[in-house]
């Protein structure tokens, strides 16, 4: 799994970089970008060099956005688990980043490069988070990252008295960049908008408050809205979208210690659960070592490498460190909507196609994987899409049974 992932942005028409931003080993590879002569000037060839003699990665370049002739982005992997959905969604994520932080304008009418390369400095953690995806998932799979809070009701009702006090209409809690709960019109947003903000606020450096502006990359590319940010308690933020009303100095000095102070107990609760995504109810199997749940209706995530709580992880799964479990669940779940979940829509059309023998029909809704080390279940439901990763010494027939009540307990329990 080790390995690296380089990225680099271009101008189209001069292939000046505009910046290159790399996770992992790349200070080891050399990358060199130019235009094929009388190409399409959306067409670049890539050629990436590894200074290791006799040691070759397999790197995979894209490019996307051919409409957007001003700029081309191009992602180089090395990393084992580095898929095409994966990278893809990556370039993509990438491109909405700019927009969220620069607006489209800038990027579209490219006139100045130096002033541009300036601008783009301002990406950079968006960026780099996004190249790391280390404590989230929603850059894979588009649905926002969230926590359960036992204190839902509470706080939601708390967040909604707020918000319009502070005359929006958008607002939401965020503990460590992941989404508690939120208005009915922040949930209205594109589902890649939900997710980058949350990336946003999780990628900044710590801060009593923020007014940041941002452009929304669906809702509204060219004109800025303000994201006002404040500080609860450490790492959970409430947050809010708005015009060019209220200030920042208002809405921290009459509506924050008014609505949130009576609550102090209930966010710090919310922070205890980030690691784990949600509250102990019933204990989960104990096989289980890392765990992805997508509410499909509501582009919402649950997931968690510490299934069993921070005080359990040494019990639990040491066999396999967390930094394998995570890929492991990213593989799963590309390996499932890829080649065995149906699609929602022709637009999601899986890339492969598993064939079945003759007489089967159905569309599978299931999938396991055992490998010498861990092993895997995904499940798929009209709502709801289960992954899960389990100890080597599960048993292989009671991985659709764990799996199974595993889905009902989080669905109903919980509820998510």
């Amino acid at each position: 799994m080790a390995g690296s992932v380089q990225l680099l942005c271009l101008a189209t028409s001069s292939g000046v970089p505009l910046y290159c931003r790399s996770k992992g080993e790349s200070r080891q590879h050399s990358v060199t970008a130019f235009q094929i002569h009388n190409s399409d000037p959306s067409v670049w060839l890539c050629l990436c060099f590894k200074n290791i003699p006799g040691k070759v990665g397999p790197y995979c370049a894209n490019s996307l956005f051919p409409w957007l002739r001003s700029i081309t982005l191009i992602v180089m992997s090395s990393e084992e688990d580095a898929s095409d959905l994966y990278l893809s969604r990556l370039l993509d994520n990438v491109f909405s980043a700019m927009v969220l932080v620069i607006g489209l304008d800038d990027l579209v009418n490219l006139k100045n490069v130096e002033r541009l390369k300036r601008e783009l400095r301002a990406c950079y953690k968006l960026i780099d988070s996004l190249l790391a995806a280390s404590d989230w998932m929603g850059d894979l799979t588009l649905c926002v990252d969230c926590v359960v809070s036992p204190d839902a009701a509470i706080l939601q009702e708390a967040l909604e008295v707020f918000v319009a006090a502070a005359e929006s209409n958008f607002g939401c809690l965020m503990v460590m960049g992941k989404v508690v709960v939120a208005t009915e019109k922040w949930w209205r947003l594109a589902a890649q908008e939900v997710v980058l903000l949350a990336w946003l606020v999780g990628s900044l450096a710590p801060s009593s408050s923020r007014d940041y502006p941002i452009y929304l990359p669906h809702g509204s590319p060219t004109v800025p809205h303000r994201l006002l940010t404040f500080q609860l308690v450490p790492g959970v933020d409430v947050c809010l979208l708005c015009g060019p009303t209220p200030s920042l100095q208002q809405v921290q000095s009459e509506l924050v210690e008014r609505f949130w102070s009576p609550l102090l107990e209930p966010l710090k609760t919310c922070f205890r659960l980030h690691h784990s995504s949600f509250p102990a109810c019933s204990p989960l199997h104990h096989s289980i070592v890392g765990l992805l749940l997508i509410n499909r209706e509501q582009n919402k995530n649950l997931f968690t490498l510490q299934p069993h709580g921070v005080e359990n992880t040494q019990q639990h799964g040491a066999i396999l460190p967390p930094e394998s479990r995570r890929s492991v669940l990213r593989q799963l779940y590309t390996l499932a909507v890829s080649a065995y979940f149906p699609a929602d829509t022709p637009d999601d059309e899986p890339a492969l196609h598993e064939e079945f023998h003759a007489g089967f029909t159905h569309s599978p809704s299931e999938c396991y994987v055992v490998a010498e080390d861990h092993k895997c279940y995904g499940i798929q439901t009209q709502q709801h899409q289960l992954f899960l990763t389990f100890t080597a010494d599960t048993p292989t027939f009671a991985l659709r049974n764990i799996a199974t009540k595993t889905l009902n307990l989080l669905t109903k329990e919980v509820p998510f």
